[in-house]
């Protein structure tokens, strides 16, 4: 993996870059833009992030590097989120663009985080944004909703779960077979999970995905909608196309439980094998032992450096380690550990694309979670390349 830093003074803004260069096929890029001087009008931040966002693909990326995947973090989406309409593809209805309130933790009102990729076709069908490259089709989902009345979670995550179960039928996917990673984020998340849980494990079960079989990497994190309403908000991506092996998922016996040990229905991490590289999927993960109990209960430093080692041991099960990430997005229950956090984090994953966001975790003792994005050169002569 290759880094690269921007800083651009007059747009007052900070870009960090991770690249991917193929030879031949797909190149990838991650990059994050983040806004330094707080003090300016959210319309303004708006307009230097996208403004960076597009000197850098211009600049930086290899001419056909295209959007695949793009998530916008605000700190008040309600006042927000109908103000970025001009600066997205669309009209902001990209099945691509994922729009979520989680406060950026440096004190800017807007943060980007986008994932490009070269050579690829990109389409939008039957609900998913569709991403074509030789023989697979990669379908990303973003800002889904509910229309359940109530502000029932349960129910919102049922209908979610059905909607998303059906679209995936349309491009002859199955949510066992073909989904690879979701993100699941609600509102007030210590009110509202239990029932994200209970419908999630009940729709999960009725698809084939139990203890016995296997989970789909996610995060499930509080974030919010501009729609007050829509107490839940899904993101996903699944892939067509992939052959038995391809797909192996991550456990890290020695250092967390199974998830299913404390009622919750996901996989630690998912590693996707291609003929030409590997993509690793790391779930929201937290301070937990293998016990399924938190480690360091109260010590946001002790909780960090716990976190940080959980996500490493997962890498290393998938044959990756920190220079193979290409995103970290971490969450913090409270913007007071923002100090203690960020140098930790900084040091030991410096110049990769990375973002510190206000959102708490489903269990409130947990203080800090992360999240990751791994991208690694292999060699799957029996696979075809990404």
């Amino acid at each position: 993996m290759q880094y690269k830093t921007v800083t651009d003074a007059h747009r007052h803004t900070d870009a960090a870059i991770s690249m991917f260069p193929a030879e031949k096929g797909v190149s990838e890029y991650q990059l994050t833009v983040q806004v330094t001087e707080k003090g300016l009008a959210f319309s303004e931040q708006l307009k230097s992030a996208f403004a960076s966002f597009g000197e850098i693909r211009k600049n930086v990326l290899q001419d056909d590097a295209t959007v695949v995947f793009l998530r916008i973090f605000l700190s008040d989406a309600a006042n927000q989120a109908c103000l970025l309409q001009d600066y997205l593809p669309g009209g902001g209805n990209n099945r691509r663009i994922s729009i979520i309130e989680q406060p950026p933790l440096n004190g800017a009102k807007i943060a980007l985080w986008a994932y490009l990729q070269t050579g690829v076709d990109v389409s939008e069908h039957h609900g998913l944004s569709c991403v074509r490259h030789g023989k697979y089709l990669h379908l990303w989902k973003a800002t889904a909703t509910a229309a359940e009345p109530g502000n029932d979670a349960e129910k919102q995550m049922n209908t979610l779960l059905k909607d998303y179960i059906a679209q995936l039928g349309e491009h002859g996917c199955t949510l066992a077979g073909n989904c690879l990673r979701t993100w699941i984020f609600v509102q007030n998340v210590d009110v509202n999970y239990a029932g994200v849980v209970k419908a999630r494990r009940e729709l999960f079960a009725e698809n084939g995905l139990t203890e016995k079989t296997h989970y789909i990497a996610s995060t499930g994190i509080n974030g919010r909608h501009a729609d007050p309403k829509a107490v839940v908000i899904l993101d996903s991506y699944a892939v067509r196309g992939l052959d038995p092996g391809q797909v192996r998922h991550l456990h890290a016996r020695t250092h967390m439980s199974p998830t299913s040990e404390y009622g919750v229905t996901f996989e630690r991490g998912t590693c996707i094998r291609y003929g030409d590289r590997r993509h690793v999927l790391i779930s929201g993960t937290a301070s937990i032992d293998r016990n399924g109990d938190i480690v360091h209960d109260g010590d946001i430093g002790g909780q960090t450096a716990r976190m940080i080692e959980n996500v490493e041991v997962l890498l290393r099960e998938a044959g990756c380690a920190a220079a193979d990430i290409a995103h970290i997005t971490v969450y913090l229950r409270d913007p007071a550990d923002h100090t203690v956090v960020r140098p930790l984090i900084e040091n030991r994953f410096p110049g990769i694309p990375k973002l510190i966001v206000l959102a708490p975790i489903c269990r409130p003792g947990w203080l800090v979670e992360m999240e990751c994005f791994a991208i690694a050169k292999d060699s799957n002569p029996e696979f075809e390349p990404l």
